[in-house]
This record gives C-alpha cells, structure tokens and sequence, in this order.
C-alpha cells in the first residue's frame, strides 16, 4: 500500500516571480526600538556593558544596532549602561562611526586593521578598552556570533570572538568582574533578534523574495548541457551580498575539495544542488536532471515515491499546523511523526529562525520548550537523507504573525501584504496546502517543488 497518499506528482502553474526588486531600509523608529530593546535586556540581565563582537562573517549582531558590517575588519560596539557607548574601528572602517544608527564615539583601534597596515597608535588594546568604558569589577556581556548550548561545557564561558580581545577584557575585569557569553541577549530564547515589527518584514522580505525569484529563474535555466557557472550567475542579482556560499552543482559535488560552481556541464542522471541566500531568506532545490523516472540512475527510479513524497508531506505539515504559541519541541515532535527521523536520517533542526544571517539560532528542536512567537522569520529546512538517492528540498521562508501582526502589516505595509495573500492563494489553490493563519509566505515559491528538474510543468502538490 502505498504511503503519503496526500500527496502527488502532477502538473503544476508555476508561482509568479514577485521581488519588487526595491531594498526596504530600515527607519529611525525601528533602530532606536532595536536600541532600546537591547538596553532593557541589559539591565534585566545585571550588565555593566556588552561588548559586541564583529567581522564580516561574524557581525550580524553588531549590525543590528549599527546599520553596517566592518567588511574586512574587525570591529567593537562597546554598550555602557547608563553611559557613552563606543565604537572601537580599525582603519578603514573608522570613517563609518557618523553615520552608524547608533550614537557612539569613534575609538581607533588599528589593531583590527589589515596586517601590516600603518599601526600609528601609542596604546595598547587594553589601555582603548579602558577607554571605551570597561572596568574592574564589572559584570560583562561579550557578544560574539553565537550562544553555546553544550551539556559538557559552562556555555556562558565559552567565547567566539578572538583570543587577544578576551584576554584583554579579562585582564580589565580582574577577579572581581564576571566576563561571560552574553550573545543569548539577542538570539536566545527571547532574544532582541528572534522577533520583528513590521518595518523589519518589509526589509528582510526584499532578500526572501530575491532569492525565491533567482532560484526560480535558474530552475527555468537548468538544461542538459548548462553549466555550473550559468546557473551560478543566474542565482546571483541585483549585486547584494550573499547570506550563504551559492551552489550551484551538478553530478559529483567537491571535486577536488572545490564547493563553487565549475564549468562543469549538466548531464541527464545528475544530482542537481542549488542555494542562494541574501539577507532575509535562502531558497534551495535538489532533485535530479530527469524529465521522467525513466532518467534516473538505475536503484533510484521510485526516487519521488520513495524520498519526494514523505519530505513534502512534511512540509506540508509545517505550512498547516505550525502556529504562534506552539513549542519548538511540539513541531519538533510532529515532523518527527511525519517523517520518522530514524528511517529518513535528518539531523538538524526541522525549521530555524533567518534574519541578516541564514541561520540565525532555532526553537525547534528535541524537547523544546521555547515558544513560537509572532514576528519570528522561519526557515523551513528539512534535510533528509536516503541512502541510494539524491537529497530533496524546497528551503524557503515564512513569517509567522498573529492576528494582530496581521492587522498591523495590512495597515502599514499593504503593497507587503497584498503580495502575501497572493502568495498564499498559491499554495492554497494550486498546491492545495490548506495554511495556517499564522504563515505569511515571504516569497513566492515557498513550496514549490520540482523533483525532477528537466520537467519544468510538474511539481510536487498536496491533494
């Protein structure tokens, strides 16, 4: 008997590219809302000062409260409560203080320069520290890029910003002051970053939206005989900065420990990978190079049956019952009883929250009591992995919103909202995925998938 009847193979209109193709800035209200937040956690957690850690892989939390990232630096946003605020900048980013979203002085702290740039400085990194506010005796938050989590480490002590700048802080804290991992402050469980207004959808719905419109164009591309190179660029627009390295292989992946796309060319049979990431979403696709079953390697031609069809009916079960005031452990739980984890082998998180970076952190996983809250920005990133067959996915990006989130989007944002309700008329009437209230799709092609990528009319649907 077959199983995941719900769930078909079948001719499917394709959604329609939506990107506005206009970024949302982000408005003074919201930045000082941002700032405020952070202040207020500050003090609810007995913080002194944070000291926010950034470089250009590493620096979302400094940008959530200053605008920008260092590039190629390093950089410190020192907080003091209830006193200045610094920003600690190497040389060619020290220009960039005026016109940061947060009022700070400058400090010049060559030390985060390119090396062997000018170091024309008579200080030490500790003496600019001290500068910045940093004192014996206090308590301090150091925010890096993540919180740890592990049951065999004291996480609070655990630190991912570089040696040299802990020990300088610790040597200033002395064995009076308590330095820990203050990250949690932003991306744990109620976290500053985990929720967004409406100002802040818009922003990031630009990226979401971006990407959905490139994966969807480069599915369109995907031929035999198209490179790796073609489908790279075709994933690729508008010059905005990737949230994640973009793939774009065919066949054999990591040749030669190479992850980018090659010149290599699509053959009928391949695996196909695709991913693109901006701020605010990624879309990604795998499936084989195959109009038909007929195309696929020899072992695998029950490959939608057998690998498609369970991963979609568990997508689907996302899109309906996910809702805000659930646990993480509760959808943990469901796609867990979906799509059994011991006989699909998915590892991760079956969800994770996005914002300026891909992965932001997750309440979704095993046992977990954090609540899903209005205003969070959801991946949905399930990954199984059958041996003998190529991988599946549809990775895409929804927000959740209560009624009240609702309302305030539809007032505020209506061009943002009348895009959502036609994306969910889409996957309501033509993939036949009966949403939840709560989901507002960030982009247009949440859901759809194409297994078999040379068949560009059939996708996978809900019955």
């Amino acid at each position: 008997m077959e199983k995941y009847t719900n769930i078909v193979y079948k001719e499917v209109r394709e959604p329609a590219s939506d990107c506005t193709g206009v970024p949302v800035m982000l408005t003074d209200e919201t930045m000082q809302e941002r700032y405020d937040s952070v202040l207020r956690r500050m003090k609810e957690d007995h913080f002194d000062t944070l000291v926010v850690y950034a470089d250009l892989e590493h620096g979302n939390n400094f940008e959530y409260l200053t605008g920008f990232l260092p590039r190629f630096e390093e950089a410190l946003l020192v907080l003091n409560q209830g006193g200045t605020h610094y920003m600690m900048m190497g040389n060619e980013n020290l220009n960039k203080v005026p016109s940061a979203r947060i009022q700070a002085e400058a400090i010049h702290a060559p030390y985060f320069s390119l090396p062997n740039q000018p170091m024309g400085n008579s200080e030490s990194l500790t003496e600019l520290l001290k500068q910045a506010g940093i004192a014996p005796g206090k308590r301090i938050g150091l925010v890096g890029w993540k919180y740890f989590t592990s049951s065999l480490e004291d996480n609070a002590k655990l630190f991912d910003a570089p040696s040299y700048v802990v020990d300088a802080i610790r040597e200033i804290a002395g064995e009076t002051g308590d330095v820990v991992n203050a990250t949690h402050l932003f991306i744990g469980n109620k976290g500053v970053r985990r929720t967004n207004k409406v100002n802040e959808i818009e922003h990031y719905e630009f990226g979401a939206s971006l990407a959905s419109d490139c994966m969807l164009r480069t599915m369109n591309l995907l031929d035999e005989g198209v490179c790796e190179t073609a489908l790279g660029e075709s994933l690729n627009a508008l010059g905005q900065k990737n949230s994640v390295v973009t793939i774009a292989a065919a066949g054999k992946r990591f040749v030669k420990a190479n992850i980018y796309p090659t010149e290599n060319k699509v053959k009928t049979g391949d695996t196909i990978s695709l991913t693109i990431g901006y701020k605010g979403g990624l879309s990604s696709r795998v499936g084989y190079a195959a109009q038909d079953a007929s195309q696929l390697p020899e072992g695998a031609r029950d490959y939608v049956d057998a690998v498609v069809k369970p991963y979609y009916g568990a997508v689907v079960e996302w899109l309906e019952q996910v809702h805000c005031g659930m646990t993480g452990g509760q959808l943990y739980q469901r796609i867990d009883e979906v799509l059994p984890k011991a006989e699909y082998h998915w590892s991760l998180c079956p969800g994770h929250l996005t914002a300026d970076e891909e992965w932001m952190s997750s309440p979704v996983y095993a046992g977990s009591e954090e609540v899903l809250e209005s205003g969070m920005l959801f991946q949905i990133d399930i990954i199984p992995s059958v041996k003998g067959y190529a991988g599946t996915s549809a990775e895409s990006t929804v927000a959740l919103a209560d009624e009240a989130l609702r309302q305030e989007i539809q007032k505020h944002a209506p061009e943002l909202w009348k895009r959502m309700m036609q994306r969910r008329s889409y996957l309501e009437n033509e993939l036949n995925i009966r949403l939840n209230p709560d989901i507002l799709p960030m982009c247009s092609t949440v859901a759809y998938l194409r297994p078999l990528l040379f068949n560009k009319a059939w996708a996978m649907s809900a019955k």
